[in-house]
């Protein structure tokens, strides 16, 4: 089993990632003033673990995109993440005036303090 992870699934696995992120930078150096791709380089950034990186791209979204609702939610699930429960209502409640209410749901679900 350990050749076929780490030689053949693992190897694929990569090279489809890269891909991925590859085509993401084109879209953003394309349009550079559209929210979608910098969000959806950020959940790939968020599954690599590289957090600082994903929440400079979700902000930037959302700058570019102020009623970005999965953006929002992404955003509140890092800020909860990270013990910001200031930051991560501020967002949720964004989501969820934008029709997302998957952040709030998160929140209360996990008791967190709306400060």
């Amino acid at each position: 089993m350990g050749f076929w992870r780490k030689e053949v699934i693992e190897f694929a696995l990569d090279y489809e990632t890269r891909r991925q992120i590859d085509e993401l930078l084109e879209w953003i150096a394309r349009e550079p003033h559209n929210a979608q791709p910098y969000y959806q380089l950020a959940q790939w950034r968020r599954t690599q673990g590289r957090q600082e990186e994903a929440l400079g791209l979700l902000l930037h979204a959302v700058r570019l995109e102020p009623g970005f609702a999965r953006a929002h939610t992404a955003l509140t699930e890092i800020y909860a993440v990270a013990g910001d429960s200031a930051a991560a209502w501020r967002h949720a409640r964004q989501a969820e005036r934008a029709g997302d209410r998957r952040g709030v749901e998160l929140l209360m679900r996990h008791n967190v303090p709306e400060t």
